[in-house]
């Protein structure tokens, strides 16, 4: 295994090779793979957080990658196939052991590939992947993904099942909201914010900006599941460390579980609700762990419904909001 360069980006589906975080990956067995990936110390959207620790949502990208890749290389599926998320499930059980030191990490999937409906010769398969993730010889997360990967024809044939139609003339972009304040969600940037405003004190809706480097690394003709993902974790982490103001607002916690079922496309023409559905029952208590259940909907269909787990993993570091620019 090395970790000295980056894998071509397209076969991990990235335009941008700083994006490419798996650097190699090996058959170990009978449909088991060790993939290696290098998380950089600091990143645009997944830096670390107040505490040093590495964004969760590396692992999930890298569980992504690491799909793609082994899909690619070592399973059969063409370059040129479309993949659709069905579920994505990671849980990061030893946040310690990815604190960001002096170099980058480096960082293991070892995981096991089963094909869930055919395998691809006829132009559609579905696999799953499970996967351990190891740091430092320590294993330190789990995880799993479920994705259709299917040809262009059957591709087009799906998207034309969509609801609210897929070509992107297809109706107006939805109006500018206000967006929330960067250390309200856990992020560095204004351009990182995905969280705005609804029209009521609990509506929330995703912004989508199809310039934003990161998020859309190249043209789509959806809203990608990872950016979905990135509106429910903001919303978790401000609803969150919002209830925990007062008593307990010194305490920083952290997402270290998601368990997310993909149930639909999501189109550009219609704006995005994200809902918090259900929280903890008894409510934040000290430093015990806190469950939200978030989906994003858009009209009356459920996009994404994410199970989500926050736990305390330090102290809070309490700023001044900071002047808008």
């Amino acid at each position: 295994m090395t970790f000295l360069r980056p894998v071509a980006r397209e076969l991990v589906h990235r335009s941008s090779v700083a994006e490419v975080f798996i650097t190699d990956g090996v058959p170990v067995g009978d449909d088991r793979f060790v993939v290696a990936a290098q998380w950089p110390r600091d990143h645009a959207l997944y830096h670390p957080d107040e505490n040093g620790l590495s964004d969760p949502l590396l692992f999930a990208e890298t569980l992504r990658q690491g799909m793609v890749y082994l899909a690619h290389q070592h399973c059969g599926i063409p370059l040129g196939r479309r993949f659709v998320f069905r579920d994505l499930d990671f849980e990061v059980t030893d946040p310690a052991s990815l604190r960001v030191s002096g170099t980058p990490q480096s960082v293991l999937l070892e995981g096991t590939w089963s094909w869930v409906g055919g395998t691809g010769r006829g132009g559609r398969a579905e696999a799953r992947l499970d996967v351990t993730l190891v740091a430092d010889g320590r294993t330190c997360g789990r995880g799993s993904a479920c994705m259709l990967m299917i040809d262009e024809r059957r591709y087009n044939l799906l998207r034309r099942m969509a609801p609210s139609g897929t070509t992107e003339e297809a109706g107006a972009p939805p109006a500018p909201r206000a967006v929330v304040a960067p250390y309200r969600v856990g992020r560095l940037r204004w351009r990182d914010c995905v969280l705005e405003r609804g029209d009521a004190p609990d509506d929330w809706v995703l912004r989508v900006d199809r310039n934003h480097a990161v998020l859309f690394d190249h043209p789509t003709d959806h809203i990608p599941l990872m950016v979905q993902l990135e509106g429910i974790r903001q919303l978790g982490h401000l609803a969150v460390h919002e209830a925990h103001d007062g008593r307990f607002a010194e305490l920083s916690f952290a997402l270290t579980r998601a368990t997310v079922e993909c149930l639909a496309f999501g189109e550009f023409q219609q704006p995005v609700r994200l809902v918090v559905e259900e929280r903890s029952p008894a409510g934040p208590r000290d430093a015990e762990p806190y469950r939200l259940r978030i989906a994003a909907v858009q009209g009356d269909t459920v996009l994404t419904r994410a199970e989500t787990t926050w736990e305390c993993v330090g102290a809070r570091v309490v700023t001044a909001a900071p002047a808008a620019w």
